[in-house]
């Protein structure tokens, strides 16, 4: 494990593709934490006395996927929502630069080629945030200002909180130096050395809850190569979840998955 004190978007720069796997939780943070971190980078951005701001940390398995690309892929195991909330973020505040046209030190070009895109890449290569199933189209929609059925409803959400705040922000380069104070723990993970499984357990349990059903899920998945997780996942995972998706009754899922375990083992 190696573990430094970075600056956010820092990390973001260069060659490099974060992918989400799917044993993760789809995005899930609320407005109210959206508005947290909101006011925290407005608050660095305004206090010229501030040089860095943390706010948590990015743990990530390096080599994390076992097939080889032309862009290095990074299996994160914790901070996800963090990272696709200020992805978003840069988003929209590339797209307010473009609309407003201003003299500026930053250019959504730069936001684009430094931070959301592999530009040099095609395809899936070409993003440098690969989000699970429901989630990665609508966010890559968003990144490529693309009109498109948006079925990711809180990605959809804070993309339009964004858009609210950035709108209402005057100094745009202001906002951007706001950003460049974030600071995290960088955390690099070694799949040969540290135990992804104990390491996600431990931090999750200080974020937001995780249902039955998502450790569950994570316990099976996580062990398994890109291939076999995939295939689990979609062939069977995937398809209990969402019959489940739409239904009124709180926990419904894991209820189902709770009840199932009981008879097939009899505890």
């Amino acid at each position: 494990m190696k573990a430094t004190e970075s600056n956010f978007l820092k990390l973001l720069e260069g060659r490099k593709q974060f992918i989400i796997p799917i044993y993760q939780r789809t995005y899930s943070w609320t407005l109210e934490q959206c508005e947290q971190l909101w006011d925290d980078i407005c608050w660095a951005a305004e206090k010229d006395s501030v040089a860095g701001h943390f706010i948590g940390s990015i743990v990530y398995i390096e080599k994390g996927l076992y097939q080889v690309t032309s862009v290095p892929q990074l299996m994160v195991i914790d901070g996800q929502q963090r990272l696709t909330t200020i992805f978003l973020l840069l988003a929209v505040l590339g797209k307010t630069l473009m609309e407003r046209n201003e003299e500026a030190e930053v250019t959504r070009k730069k936001i684009n080629n430094y931070y959301l895109f592999n530009s040099e890449e095609t395809g899936e290569l070409r993003y440098k945030l690969l989000l699970t199933k429901r989630d990665k189209d609508t966010l890559n929609f968003l990144l490529e200002d693309r009109k498109a059925d948006l079925s990711s409803e809180r990605i959809v959400e804070t993309y339009k909180f964004f858009e609210r705040q950035v709108r209402k922000y005057t100094n745009l380069d202001l906002l951007y130096r706001g950003l460049g104070k974030l600071i995290i723990v960088d955390i690099a993970l070694d799949r040969n050395y540290d135990n992804p499984q104990l390491i996600f357990e431990s931090l999750n349990s200080k974020g937001l809850d995780l249902s039955q059903a998502d450790l569950i899920r994570n316990y099976i998945l996580m062990k398994l190569d890109k291939d076999e997780q995939e295939e689990l996942y979609n062939n069977y995972w995937y398809k209990m979840e969402d019959s489940f998706r739409n239904s009124e009754v709180p926990d419904i899922f894991d209820r189902f998955i709770r009840d199932y375990l009981t008879v097939k083992t009899g505890r």
